[in-house]
């Protein structure tokens, strides 16, 4: 819609913003008239119309096969459009036209703000299936007809108050009808049942709907007033009341066809199982949170026992190695920690490794700095936690291996993440100005322990591939190639 009314005609910025906000309601319309609805705007040079918009019904047969938006029409051509936008009026006169041996009836509304009329929405009824009216179907249309005069007055939509479509109640989710004072004339039978579910036993009609709302939602004191004025429809406004058994959201419209309040319209749903199932996914997250807090609160403590019993030692040997072993739980712990804080099992490794880098960085024997470059990005959670320990690994075995007592130097952690799609990868090296490799020194046979766990862990759980080459000056790179799930 931008770019065919920037491109044809002179309305503005805020009348495009009128546009959008029409639009982002007109489905209700649509399905109240049980007719498909066309925007038309005239374009720069005053000599045609052009369909920016276009919306079908959701309650009855549409009037067009063919997707309308883009077209162009001469004036002249429909007079019905002619009339609405030069009057300013709603204009119903005319026969029915004939499409495809379908009778159409077209009816023409004019779009305004602020006085001026930006367009004309054309409203076509397929007159096919015509048959006597239920009362539902003469509340739809008279419901209709009221927001459609509130459309010609720009009194509709209101300013402001941007639906979410997806969300919001529709008509075919529940209708009621109040008059001026707030009391039902009408309910559908889709309302009737929402409301039986919160617990009302008799029948809406006659009642008035705010204060059978507010008695039928709990409360320990005196009855809601606040309650009682949204659920009259005195103000646009969409809101949720939960019962002793049901959760219903209703949506008030209220209609000021001649510029007066006449009455409301108020759309609601019964979204009782919804609320039940989010409730569920909450409480689910809650506990997974609180799984990983215990995880990481527990590995803590076997780290803190470790170094205790890493003290007590006379073995320098045997200390070192608990040493590694309370680096190695940490990296996992600091995964845990980070899954604890949020609402899937997805992490932010850049954190990660900044933590598992600045960790290891304690043991540096000399005046070593390691930094890191580029970004990890969001991996899962079976992703995360052996990489923190193959980062910690890798780290480790650098700083012990490369740099002597006493030494300067760096070691730089570079993260290259491949374009987001099935076979994404992320490209890992570890790089040291140190002494560099031993003479005849091979990664894939070597003993150690710590690099028989990068070896295990990359090629056998992250499914990747692990090699220590000699750096291009000095010192040693470690490249690691994992596969990762593309970013969302």
């Amino acid at each position: 819609m931008n770019d065919l009314v920037r491109q044809h005609t002179a309305l503005s910025d805020s009348d495009l913003e009128w546009l959008h906000l029409l639009v982002s309601e007109w489905q209700l319309l649509s399905d109240l008239s049980f007719a498909d609805l066309v925007l038309w705007v005239p374009t720069l040079d005053g000599t045609r119309y052009v369909s920016v918009a276009q919306m079908r019904p959701n309650t009855g047969p549409t009037s067009y096969q063919d997707d309308m938006v883009g077209h162009l029409v001469p004036r002249g051509r429909r007079p019905l459009l002619d009339a609405a936008l030069d009057e300013g009026r709603i204009v119903r006169e005319g026969d029915p036209e004939w499409r495809e041996e379908v009778p159409v009836r077209v009816e023409s509304i004019p779009v305004r703000r602020e006085g001026r009329v930006l367009g004309v929405i054309a409203r076509n009824t397929n007159l096919l299936t015509v048959r006597t009216p239920s009362r539902l179907e003469l509340t739809y249309l008279q419901s209709a007809s009221d927001l459609a005069q509130m459309i010609a007055a720009g009194t509709f939509p209101f300013p402001g108050e941007q639906v979410d479509m997806d969300s919001s109640p529709r008509a075919g989710d529940g209708l009621v009808r109040l008059d001026a004072e707030g009391v039902v004339q009408y309910a559908s039978p889709n309302a009737l049942s929402a409301y039986h579910r919160l617990g009302l036993a008799a029948d809406l009609v006659g009642q008035h709907l705010g204060q059978i709302t507010a008695e039928l939602a709990p409360s320990r004191g005196p009855v809601d007033e606040a309650l009682v004025t949204l659920a009259s429809g005195y103000a646009p406004r969409e809101f949720e009341v939960e019962g002793n058994s049901g959760v219903i959201q209703l949506r008030a419209i209220p209609l000021k066809p001649k510029g007066t309040r006449i009455g409301s319209l108020v759309l609601l749903r019964d979204v009782t199982e919804l609320r039940r199932r989010e409730r569920e996914l909450i409480t689910k997250d809650a506990t997974i949170r609180e799984i990983h807090h215990r995880v990481k609160n527990n590995l803590q403590t076997v780290a803190a026992l470790l170094r205790l019993q890493a003290r007590r030692m006379d073995s320098a040997q045997g200390r070192e190695a608990l040493n590694e072993a309370v680096r190695r739980v940490g990296s996992i712990a600091i995964v845990h920690e980070t899954l604890s804080q949020n609402l899937d099992e997805r992490v932010e490794f850049d954190e990660i490794a900044d933590r598992v880098i600045a960790m290891v960085a304690e043991i540096s024997p000399g005046k070593v700095t390691c930094r890191r470059n580029g970004r990890f990005g969001i991996l899962d959670a079976e992703v995360a936690t052996p990489l923190s320990m193959v980062l910690t690994e890798v780290l480790q075995n650098a700083l012990e291996h490369a740099f002597a007592p006493g030494d300067e130097g760096a070691v730089e952690v570079t993260a290259v993440r491949g374009e987001p799609r099935a076979d994404a990868r992320l490209l890992i090296t570890v790089q040291d100005d140190g002494r560099g490799l031993p003479e005849g020194f091979d990664p894939q046979k070597a003993g150690n322990l710590g690099l028989q766990i990068v070896r295990t862990l990359v090629e056998g759980e992250l499914g990747g591939s692990f090699d220590m080459l000699p750096g291009a000056g000095r010192g040693t790179k470690v490249v690691l190639d994992i596969p990762v799930q593309p970013q969302k």
